[in-house]
């Protein structure tokens, strides 16, 4: 997930192909550290995103716009002054730098043609735009960077622009393989480490694609290398170059339990080829790809507060049901306060007056037992005293079994909410969850505010085999999925004893091929705490034989009659619509 060398070397080959010949319409400053350019050309009309935000610099082709203030901030004015009708002549990288470079052909104040140059470094941290003249002499920037922020190269104007060396690594597309060789056993790493160290422009996704392709454990010492395994390494980095000097590149996202994990410029062969999506171009993967991690990242900070509710009641919950558990365990010795008593009734005759114990035969195991005594009580007065404690214990006991199983009923259903706040997609599923904690108590609807209006609505996935399967995101719907929309004969899924989603299969009175109980099946395991794990066992049945207890917590059913299967919870070769 690193905006690397290589991915810069895909977008610059589409700017390229894209954007030379084509001409500045607009410039935009959305942002602190973003610029927008609207470029007109041969290819129509396009917009051009630079970000140099220090946790998520970018640049790619969009066609969405963006708001700008109503006062374009400096730099912008700067470039609007000079860059207005710019023509692009090139858009390079310096060797696999993570570097763009515009280069760009203007008219000044006199009429006379001019070069200038943009640039884009996406260096996390360092990320920067700078504007320069045909000299590389720096005009101005987007951030500026004294020499008391760095040491190793100011970024201001009229300072001169260079590309700081500030790491010894080799540089890729013009490497032989001897020197590739030579530069990974120069480090005593394990491979991945080595490839990407060693190497302008690789990341560590890449670098364990590469090992991958070699053939190589990727954790394994460059020490240990065999000279075929060292060479194979070597080969894997000079077909990479080649196919970045050649313009072969094939962008593409991996996904991790239908979340995207990982995006690669060329084909990442070491995941699974129903894991991979690919896309026409670099900038529609960027763009697609962090609008779904903003998504996810958003629904993150929106269920902030909803989150930490739920996880305050339940450590409250789960402490208190491990005292209750603890209290319910004293009374197990209730039992030789019966039998004290007993004992004391029958033989307490014999009990010498103001004595502090006693032996008696216990006639339930024929073993002498040793009574404790009050000297200053007579020995009924000491039964009637031991009775007490066994009635009171019983009590107690009678309650804390009641109190425990509403306590372990209470942990499930926040354990169920918290599953819930997982498998949220949208804000809209949030508004659900609300509802549900404030009907439980666990959060006070403010005085005179209306019931949110619901808009979120199961995972709906089609089979292989084209069977409709429903999938329910939080205790509301997995109550409405089962009891009505689900009829007798629909199958039903869910994990075995843990908090997930109910899965409806829409049999349509047929009967099913097995493949579709497996996908079924991988949903109930994806949609649970089991999430991630290899191997989840998974309860399902006719839907006619799931019941509701009355009283119970929503989503909570019981059946008695079932079958089971265990798998894993891979859910990517399923269709979601």
């Amino acid at each position: 997930m690193a905006f690397d060398g290589v991915t810069i070397a895909c977008i610059v080959k589409e700017l390229q192909e894209k954007l030379a010949g084509s001409r500045i319409y607009k410039i935009a400053q959305p942002e602190r550290d973003e610029l927008l350019l609207t470029i007109k050309g041969g290819c129509g009309q396009v917009k051009l995103l630079m970000s140099a935000d220090a946790s998520l610099p970018l640049i790619y082709l969009t066609e969405k716009n963006k708001t700008s203030p109503m006062t374009a901030p400096n730099f912008c004015m700067l470039l609007r002054k000079h860059l207005q009708n710019a023509r692009i002549i090139s858009v390079t990288q310096p060797g696999l730098e993570r570097i763009v470079r515009l280069e760009l052909e203007h008219l000044n104040e006199l009429g006379d043609v001019c070069r200038k140059y943009l640039l884009i470094e996406l260096m996390g941290k360092h990320s920067n735009i700078i504007f320069c003249d045909d000299q590389d002499r720096i005009i101005d920037s987007i951030k500026h960077i004294s020499g008391m922020v760095s040491s190793v190269r100011e970024v201001l104007p009229g300072r001169e622009y260079f590309i700081p060396r500030t790491q010894e690594k080799a540089e890729l597309l013009t490497a032989s393989r001897q020197e590739a060789e030579q530069t990974l056993s120069a480090r005593s790493m394990h491979v991945y480490k080595a490839v990407y160290t060693g190497f302008t422009g690789i990341s560590p996704c890449i670098a364990h694609e590469i090992c991958y392709r070699a053939g190589v454990d990727s954790e394994k010492p460059t020490g240990t290398l065999s000279a075929e395994e060292l060479s194979s390494v070597a080969g894997a980095l000079l077909a990479l170059a080649q196919d970045i000097n050649d313009g072969c590149f094939w962008p593409n996202v991996v996904y991790e339990n239908c979340q995207p994990a990982e995006y690669a410029a060329i084909r990442l062969t070491s995941y699974a080829e129903a894991s991979v999506k690919p896309f026409a171009n670099i900038s529609e993967l960027l763009e697609y790809y962090y609008a779904e991690k903003n998504a996810i990242t958003r629904i993150r900070q929106r269920s902030v507060d909803l989150r930490r509710i739920v996880q305050t009641a339940l450590e409250r919950n789960i402490k208190k049901y491990d005292l209750q558990t603890k209290q319910l365990a004293d009374t197990q010795k209730r039992e030789k306060y019966r039998i004290y008593g007993e004992l004391l009734n029958a033989y307490g005759y014999e009990a010498p007056e103001g004595a502090k114990s006693m032996e008696a035969l216990n006639y339930y195991d024929n073993q002498m037992i040793t009574i404790p005594l009050d000297p200053t009580l007579t020995a009924g007065e000491n039964a009637k005293k031991y009775f007490e404690k066994y009635q009171k214990l019983k009590r107690t006991d009678e309650a804390l079994t009641t109190l425990i199983k509403e306590t372990a009923a209470e942990i499930g259903h926040l354990s169920s909410i918290n599953m819930s706040l997982e498998i949220a997609l949208k804000e809209e599923d949030l508004v659900q969850i609300k509802e549900e904690l404030i009907e439980s108590g666990y959060i006070r609807r403010k005085g005179g505010a209306r019931r949110e209006k619901i808009t979120s609505s199961p995972f709906h996935y089609i089979s292989s085999d084209g069977y409709h399967i429903y999938v329910g995101k939080n205790n509301y719907q997995n109550e409405e999925l089962t009891f009505k929309f689900a009829v007798g004969n629909d199958w039903w899924f869910h994990a075995k004893g843990l908090p997930g989603s109910h899965v409806i299969v829409k049999s349509g009175g047929e009967e099913l091929p097995d493949r579709v109980f497996e996908e079924a099946g991988r949903l109930a395991a994806h949609y649970s705490q089991a999430r991630g794990q290899e191997k989840v066992e998974i309860d399902y049945t006719q839907k006619k034989n799931v019941k509701k207890p009355n009283g119970s917590k929503p989503g909570f059913v019981v059946y008695y009659t079932n079958y089971s299967l265990v798998i894993d919870s891979d859910i990517s070769g399923l269709q979601l619509l």
